[in-house]
């Protein structure tokens, strides 16, 4: 059960229906006629990751940030062959829903793409086909191509991916929400922090995506997701024309160095924050600076 009040989330989600019986939580904050922002999270967190940004944006810029299906307040359909409804918890899934709420919402104009995690997956699978559509790029610990040659895989993810008893334990444990919280900052978190990421993941029903979003992590041609991620890694320089600003946490043992210098590659232009002394879950290691950075980012490139 997500608590009630959680710090620094004094954000109204919306819903809409994503799917026939299966409900979607947004948040829409920020002026109509403000240039979009759409924040994307990953793997396990949702829209409480964005927060700090959407607080300090939200005065002047439209800021779109769901949940996608099966994480935060969004619902939790199983994928089993008779449920009713059904979701495949499947990269094509995500952005097929990232797709139905833009529509949904009448966004057919200019948008800020800012990613994370599996974020970053999401929204270039969905920009593949609205690359015109995105003009600026906000990239933090992500990845919009397939495992660098030259990095291992993550053994806490083979875990999920690969191992029946790994995957039973992640979801009657919670314990890649758990993991995360404590393991994905430099900084400790406050109490009630924590529990914002590791409470929507509670219990075997609830921390379905969690699992899912690990069992499709593509790592070679056969697996569901790697013909978008692929495509995506082989036109992400198609991006390099636009404004782009990369944070990143370098003590990420998952998207490392490796996946930052890909970035960096497809990117030259980009404008790069790095951190030594922050983690995967950059925002809340450094929000302080990351915050007003992005705004002053986005000031200086407007879409017009």
């Amino acid at each position: 059960m997500i608590p009630s009040v959680l710090p620094d989330f004094t954000f109204t989600p919306c819903r809409f229906e994503v799917r026939p019986g299966i409900g979607m939580s947004y948040l829409d904050e920020g002026p109509r006629d403000g240039e979009i922002v759409v924040m994307l999270h990953g793997n396990p967190s949702w829209s409480f990751y964005w927060r700090h940004l959407v607080a300090g944006l939200s005065d002047r810029y439209r800021c779109i940030v769901p949940d996608h299906v099966g994480m935060g307040l969004s619902d939790r359909p199983d994928d089993a062959a008779g449920a009713s409804p059904r979701y495949d918890y499947t990269l094509q899934s995500r952005v097929d829903d990232l797709d139905a709420l833009l529509v949904h919402l009448g966004i057919t104009g200019p948008v800020t793409l800012a990613v994370h995690d599996w974020g970053g997956m999401i929204g270039f699978g969905w920009a593949l086909s609205h690359m015109a559509q995105v003009r600026r790029l906000v990239v933090l610990n992500t990845a919009a191509f397939p495992l660098p040659s030259a990095k291992p895989m993550p053994w806490q993810l083979s875990l999920g991916r690969d191992s029946r008893i790994g995957g039973w334990l992640i979801r009657r444990f919670n314990l890649f929400a758990r993991g995360a919280a404590w393991l994905g900052t430099e900084r400790v978190l406050p109490a009630d922090v924590r529990r914002g990421y590791i409470a929507p993941y509670n219990g075997w029903r609830n921390a379905i995506s969690t699992l899912r979003f690990m069992q499709d992590i593509p790592l070679r041609e056969g697996d569901p997701a790697w013909p978008l991620v692929a495509e995506a890694g082989r036109r992400l320089h198609g991006f390099a024309d636009r404004p782009a600003f990369i944070g990143w946490g370098l003590k990420d043992f998952v998207f490392d160095r490796h996946f930052l210098d890909g970035f960096r590659r497809a990117l030259p232009e980009a404008d790069v924050h790095a951190f030594d002394d922050a983690g995967h879950y950059v925002l809340e290691d450094r929000h302080e600076v990351l915050v007003p950075a992005i705004r002053a980012f986005l000031d200086t490139h407007p879409i017009a």
